[in-house]
């Protein structure tokens, strides 16, 4: 697991709540309404949430900047638990997923601010174009809230699901986190080691 997600089990950050944007369910659960937390290793985004009731979902994502605006969808299918080889180990929930490519799209400020928050060296030139790409994906939390420098708490609640994505080939295999809050409608890449920048920059490079 990354070092930005060790937060996870840290003691619980103080976010100071925001009582009008509350509603009276989250009061009673102890879940906090936030706002997005940017980060120098992170590109938000905003989404467009599409539930299906087969338990799949669609993420419709939205990047705009600098004029440029790139569109994407990320497919997930339900996830399945995933019982630990022993019992000491937790269970983990894992599922397949896919990035789809948006008519229209115009990625090159997302990509070359992906490269610098997944610190790749480099950024395609012309990459391969491909209309789907495919991932394996780790749901790392549900219902977390945002830390200031990065990361995610379990304590307070709050609205996001974090995920580690698989990305890439077999015999070359990079991983990003990808992170969702339906509640606010926004989104998030994040880094997971720089060792992956380049390949996962490349990889989403053919589909953005």
């Amino acid at each position: 697991m990354g070092r930005r997600y060790l937060l996870l089990f840290l003691t619980p950050f103080v976010i100071l709540p925001v009582a009008c944007n509350r509603s009276q369910n989250d009061v009673q659960q102890g879940t906090i309404a936030e706002a997005y937390v940017g980060d120098s290793g992170s590109v938000g985004f905003d989404l467009d949430p599409v539930p299906h009731s087969d338990g799949s979902l669609e993420l419709k994502g939205t990047y705009t900047a600098q004029g440029k605006t790139a569109r994407f969808t990320i497919a997930l299918a339900p996830a399945k638990r995933i019982e630990g080889k022993d019992s000491t180990d937790s269970p983990m929930k894992v599922g397949q997923g896919k990035f789809v490519g948006e008519p229209g799209s115009d990625a090159s400020v997302l990509l070359a601010d992906l490269k610098k928050a997944l610190e790749a060296k480099t950024l395609p030139t012309k990459p391969k174009r491909v209309s789907v790409l495919p991932f394996t994906f780790v749901n790392i939390g549900d219902n977390l809230s945002q830390a200031a420098n990065g990361g995610f708490n379990g304590k307070p609640r709050g609205h996001w699901t974090a995920m580690k994505i698989f990305i890439g080939d077999g015999e070359q295999e990079g991983q990003v986190f990808v992170n969702y809050n339906l509640a606010t409608k926004k989104g998030q890449f994040s880094i997971k080691d720089p060792d992956y920048g380049d390949l996962v920059v490349a990889e989403l490079a053919k589909v953005l």
